[in-house]
């Protein structure tokens, strides 16, 4: 076994960047149906900030309950060190990847070594390193339960009915705001292997990268409105969302639907009046679904950007650069 002590980022009060500190604290214990990890790569998604700066853009009855100190993360790429008696399906040595625990914050990966549920956790694929696995969970995750299947019967935070994926083939046409982000590369690579036709929604920067991973058409949301150039389509994810969501409404056909993936405010009689559905969902830990994804990547189906990389204890200098968006794919931290 390791020492009883490793490195983790943590934060003692809520705030920018700045806030993440670095420091030594004691290795956690796998208990029941878990398994300790010695963590290679750590994701980072949109819920470490909310995290970080305290949950000040959510809704006060939708925030999580948790307590300071707090090791933030959600997504790990690393190795099985040590597995409870009642685990079954994983051994010590097994490259796994997952999103541990969400939508709680109790994730705990930016850290050396962390305890994983085991049914949070998949193998990684052999083909694609650490680095990649790490960008995969929560992002792969919320594209395939928007869009391919949801896989749990809880309901949304943001809303009382259940989502309901549509489905996608060579007749559909799907608009993906924000294509370039995680989720967004996600889903545009999803959509593309159900057969769908894919407008991608991004800044100019990323055209290139969009049209390689597939998009039928770009859209530089800097130069034009996407709700002014298309019409007609039948689904959207906005994987913006807020307040600017609904303007997407005017892109849909009658009988479309919108899902936004950062909830917005919507106008029942609006939706209503156009014949149109808004739904989301609020992603959640699956490992059944993320060995699915895994063959994907495996088969190279699907792959995973990198935007950058930084070490685990620049985790400061990596939510500053989320911070500044225009993210190409996945920011990761590198845990040795």
């Amino acid at each position: 076994m390791p020492t009883h002590t490793m490195r983790a980022v943590r934060l003692h009060e809520h705030g920018g960047p700045e806030v993440l500190r670095d420091e030594e604290v004691p290795i956690p214990e796998p208990g029941p149906g878990e398994v300790l990890v010695r963590v290679h790569a750590v994701g980072i998604n949109p819920p470490d900030w909310y995290l970080r700066d305290g949950m000040a853009n959510l809704p006060p009855e939708t925030r999580s309950k948790f307590d300071l100190p707090v090791i933030p993360g959600t997504d790990l790429s690393g190795v099985v060190e040590a597995v409870a008696a009642d685990v079954d399906g994983l051994s010590v040595g097994d490259e796994v990847f997952g999103l541990l625990r969400f939508p709680s914050f109790d994730g705990s990966t930016y850290a050396e070594y962390v305890a994983a549920p085991a049914s949070d956790l998949a193998r990684k694929p052999a083909g694609i390193d650490h680095v990649h696995a790490a960008g995969v969970p929560m992002a792969g995750l919320t594209a395939w339960q928007f869009l391919i299947e949801l896989g749990h019967d809880h309901p949304s935070p943001f809303q009382a009915a259940q989502h309901r994926p549509v489905a996608l083939d060579a007749d559909t046409t799907v608009l993906i705001n924000g294509a370039a982000g995680g989720v967004g590369h996600f889903a545009l690579q999803l959509a593309k292997w159900k057969g769908a036709r894919v407008l991608a929604v991004a800044s100019g920067a990323h055209e290139s990268f969009l049209r390689e991973l597939g998009a039928d058409r770009f859209i530089d949301y800097t130069k034009s409105r996407p709700e002014e150039l298309v019409h007609d389509v039948d689904l959207v994810l906005d994987t913006v969302g807020g307040p600017d969501s609904k303007r997407f409404l005017r892109t849909l056909k009658r009988g479309g639907s919108l899902f936004p993936v950062f909830f917005g405010e919507f106008d029942e009689e609006e939706t209503a009046k156009r014949g149109v559905t808004v739904t989301g969902t609020q992603v959640r830990s699956n490992g059944t679904q993320l060995a699915e994804l895994g063959r994907l990547l495996d088969a190279g189906t699907v792959r995973v950007a990198i935007d950058s990389t930084f070490a685990l204890a620049d985790a400061r200098a990596a939510h500053e650069r989320a911070a500044r968006g225009h993210i190409q794919g996945k920011i990761v931290l590198t845990v040795a």
